[in-house]
């Protein structure tokens, strides 16, 4: 009976009940999804040559990444992981490296390669897949040559090449030189080889004779006699450590005494522990010194490697914590991981006070950077003097 008071529509009431439960739930769901997709470590990925004849660069780039990391291990409010891939200094392994960082471990932003070969075959894979790829130390000019994704945390070997013709014709008085480079790191030694000898040429230098090498040979002898026949006032040597190291000794056990110019390849601890009095007066174009330190974050950077390590910070553990800082920002800025974001992020990289110093990147992913000459004196580098671009 009808006594003048609404009576809801019982169907109706449980069917937007369940309704209303239902949308409570899925929000539910959502909103948890999103928390564990906030709460996911940010992962960057790293390749570097952890084994093989060029270790020494990764092991050192890797723990001033691991410094780096300690330091500054949490952005957007979310860890940071770094996966650490080695290429066994071999530039196909380089290749399945990145491919591994991005498809199996879904890297956001990779850090590698070490040497420039490395860093071309790796930057390939990450232009293609859109992912941020910093190189610490990759100095080839064709490392970041039409890509939209690949950048440097070091100059590049145009710029290296014209201060290592300054030093050599105008700081060392050197007229004639002659440049012995190994054939079989094409994109290092060869390249900035050819760079150096023109551009000595363009001031007025002349290179005498140009000897080729190959990685692991051990002896020299033959290419040096054909430099010191015909005696030049310098011998630049753009080659890694191990060779560099043989080299000096080799010229020295000649007699050969006319300086020796090296490039940024050759700083590590392992060219004095090899070369030992012979490459004592070496002069290296390269990226860092700690006497030339000049940066807040610099200092605290060597603090804590010296703390962490007890040892202190050299060229490329520098390098590696400026391509991890560099990227890090690059993020932060963007408030994002996505990888168009960062890549516009790491374009507008400005005025950064790097552990190297200064550090602008360019659209073309290229640093402007200062450079430095370092001279091995006493059984270690020395700081000579700062190059700025």
């Amino acid at each position: 009976m009808d006594n003048g008071v609404f009576q809801p529509n019982s169907k109706i009431n449980r069917k937007m009940t369940r309704m209303f439960v239902v949308a409570f739930f899925v929000a539910a769901i959502c909103m948890q999804c999103f928390t564990a997709a906030a709460k996911e470590p940010i992962k960057i990925g790293v390749f570097l040559p952890m084994t093989g004849n060029v270790s020494a660069f990764g092991q050192l780039e890797w723990l001033g990444i691991k410094t780096a990391h300690k330091m500054m291990g949490k952005i957007l409010g979310r860890e940071v992981k770094l996966i650490l891939e080695d290429t066994k200094s071999d530039q196909t392994e380089a290749a399945h490296a990145v491919e591994r960082l991005i498809k199996q471990h879904q890297v956001v932003g990779i850090i590698g390669g070490a040497i420039s070969a490395s860093a071309l075959a790796g930057g390939s894979i990450a232009e293609k897949n859109g992912i941020p790829l910093i190189s610490p130390s990759a100095t080839n000019v064709l490392v970041t040559q039409d890509k939209k994704y690949v950048f440097r945390a070091c100059f590049d070997d145009s710029f290296q090449s014209q201060v290592a013709a300054r030093q050599a014709r105008i700081a060392m008085g050197a007229s004639t030189a002659a440049v012995v480079v190994d054939i079989a790191q094409a994109d290092y030694s060869v390249g900035l080889g050819n760079l150096f000898l023109q551009a000595f040429g363009e001031m007025g230098g002349k290179v005498l004779v140009t000897a080729y090498i190959q990685t692991g040979d051990r002896d020299f002898r033959s290419q040096l006699s054909e430099v010191r026949e015909v005696n030049p006032d310098i011998i630049y040597v753009p080659n890694y450590y191990t060779e560099n190291a043989l080299l000096a000794k080799q010229v020295r056990d000649l007699g050969m005494k006319m300086p020796i110019l090296m490039a940024d390849g050759a700083q590590v601890p392992a060219l004095i522990q090899t070369g030992g009095k012979a490459v004592e007066g070496v002069y290296l174009t390269a990226h860092f010194n700690l006497e030339a330190v000049s940066t807040t974050l610099g200092r605290r950077f060597v603090a804590n490697f010296k703390k962490q390590y007890k040892k202190d910070a050299d060229a490329f553990s520098a390098l590696g914590a400026d391509a991890y800082f560099i990227l890090i920002g690059a993020i932060k800025r963007a408030k994002s991981t996505e990888g168009s974001k960062v890549r516009t992020a790491l374009t507008d990289t400005k005025n950064f006070k790097g552990v190297t110093g200064p550090i602008k990147i360019n659209e073309d992913g290229n640093t402007i950077k200062r450079l430095v000459i370092n001279r091995v004196k006493n059984g270690r580098f020395t700081h000579v003097t700062t190059v700025n671009p």
